[in-house]
């Protein structure tokens, strides 16, 4: 079974960066695409950026609350995906998960806090 391990998480100040990074153990095959979740108390799950490989090359979308702010990258040898959050808001504070979409299911990291406050 393939396991998605996050880390990165924590508590950082209104304006700081935080960088989350979400590894497959294990082999993992025919990855359409990678992706960060993130839920806040009493709101439902949000994608917040997913990264896919189009035709002409890689492709990265963001909710439009994130954009200028977020980055979402991979290392495909290291079967790894990261988010890097900067210029960080109280409302960005969540649970974040990471996603790893394949042709075969729908994988899940364990989720990892960010608390933004001052």
């Amino acid at each position: 079974q393939v396991q998605l391990v996050e880390s990165g998480g924590g508590l950082v100040q209104p304006g700081g960066s935080l960088r989350l990074s979400c590894a497959a153990s294990g082999s993992i095959f025919s990855i359409v695409a990678m992706g960060w979740y993130r839920q806040a108390p009493g709101k439902q799950r949000e994608l917040v950026a997913a990264i896919t490989s189009g035709i002409s090359g890689i492709m990265t979308n963001y909710v439009d609350s994130v954009k200028g702010r977020f980055t979402i990258s991979r290392d495909n040898a290291k079967n790894t995906v990261y988010l890097q959050m900067n210029s960080l808001k109280p409302e960005d504070t969540a649970v974040y998960y990471c996603n790893y979409r394949t042709g075969t299911g729908n994988y899940w990291g364990q989720g990892t806090q960010v608390t933004v406050s001052s």
